[in-house]
């Protein structure tokens, strides 16, 4: 890639999960000379991020994201859900919208939401904002990969798009991975794939495994065959659903940490939305949906990492024990 100078002045709008470590990381690697000019609606977060962040870069906390985006010349959001980044952008006075003058800027939102109203930010941007620049950008590796700084970047645009080498340069301050989809909300589109298939594959591997321990089989051979069968997953070798199978994976660590089981009442939504706007059939995905929210309705289950559906399925913890 060729050399791409770095923004003086980056905005940050949204200190959760997956937004902090993603700051943290932007402001240890960005140059001293930089400045990150950030906002979160909680005050102690935000006092958080400047007291732990680790940043080698200046740091300026806002009061607005309409501040943010009046100080910045590259923006990234990442917010819960829709609503949310209507917020972010639309909020009259406070909003990024609300900015004087957005010529020449870099609006990136990283929030993994419905594709409508990524659309209607990118549309109400043009339209606010004819020289401004608006672009999904939605991120894959969950809370460990943001804190490592390993995140798959999923952007939506073309690998002509002009801006392309500058937002790789700054996202991979944060991701190992920056990927251009083809155009807007296409980014969002594979984000929500990624997520309906992985979260398929999870249970799915869940069923099947608790099918061959209470069969007798034990789950270490059958892994090894699946590595080498039709049945090959990354979600077989390295996130495994059965206790002890992937060291070091929250399975093996009683669920917790990781991706929430009750997040995937919405990451599952928003896909079924997705394909149910451009008339794409699906049939597995609803019921897919209804069991991870019933099993995150379980007073076993609640609150830890999605892959505890195992648990759910009345599958055997102490399976090695047994052997």
């Amino acid at each position: 890639m060729a050399l791409v100078t770095l923004p003086t002045d980056i905005g940050f709008v949204g200190l959760g999960n997956m937004g902090l470590p993603m700051f943290s990381n932007l402001t240890r690697k960005l140059p001293s000379s930089s400045t990150v000019h950030f906002y979160d609606v909680s005050s102690e977060t935000m006092e958080k991020s400047l007291k732990e962040s680790g940043a080698a870069c200046r740091l300026n906390p806002c009061s607005n994201a309409r501040e943010v985006a009046e100080k910045s010349d590259f923006l990234i959001s990442i917010v819960p859900e829709g609503q949310h980044v209507r917020a972010v952008y639309l909020t009259p006075e406070t909003g990024v919208l609300a900015a004087s003058d957005l010529s020449g800027k870099i609006l990136v939102d990283s929030s993994t939401i419905d594709t409508a109203t990524s659309l209607q930010v990118g549309e109400e941007t043009q339209k606010r904002h004819p020289k401004a620049f608006f672009y999904d950008g939605p991120v894959s590796g969950g809370v460990s990969g943001a804190a490592q700084g390993t995140l798959t970047i999923m952007l939506g645009c073309p690998t002509t798009d002009t801006h392309l080498p500058l937002l790789s340069a700054v996202f991979l301050l944060m991701a190992s991975n920056v990927v251009p989809c083809g155009g807007p909300s296409l980014g969002l589109t594979a984000k929500l794939c990624n997520n309906y298939l992985s979260l398929t594959i999870s249970l799915a591997n869940a069923e099947m495994y608790n099918m061959a321990i209470k069969s007798g089989m034990d789950p270490r051979l059958l892994q090894s065959i699946l590595k080498i069968s039709t049945g090959s997953s990354r979600n077989n070798e390295q996130q495994n659903p059965v206790p002890g199978l992937s060291p070091g994976t929250p399975a093996s660590k009683g669920y917790k940490g990781g991706f929430k089981i009750e997040y995937v009442k919405k990451d599952m939504g928003l896909a079924i939305e997705a394909a149910k706007r451009v008339g794409a059939k699906i049939c597995i995905g609803p019921s897919v949906r209804e069991s991870y929210m019933e099993a995150a309705e379980d007073p076993r289950c609640a609150g830890l990492d999605a892959k505890v559906v195992y648990r759910w399925l009345g599958g055997d913890e102490e399976w090695a024990e047994k052997l």
